[in-house]
């Protein structure tokens, strides 16, 4: 009988020590904090890079539409100035 006790005894305190080495809830709680603001960030950041993208391609869009029209404008000036 003494030796089932004994027995388990440490099989009991073996567990509460396997349970006890794993981190607090307070620990848990701080890493699904920091992972949460991880993402949080990511999202961000990849809203700022979609944002940038898009003015790049409206600065690129502007820049083709006044580059025809100086065209256009000089191709006239230069009709113009044959006509004269």
């Amino acid at each position: 009988m003494n030796m089932k006790k004994s027995f388990s005894t440490l099989v009991l305190l073996s567990a509460m020590f396997i349970v006890a080495c794993g981190p607090s809830a307070e620990e848990k709680a701080k890493k699904d904090k920091e992972i949460a603001d991880s993402i949080a960030n990511l999202e961000a950041l990849q809203m700022e890079l979609v944002a940038q993208k898009a003015q790049a391609i409206q600065d690129s869009i502007q820049a083709l539409e006044k580059a025809k029209a100086d065209s256009l404008a000089a191709d006239s000036m230069a009709k113009a100035a044959v006509k004269k």
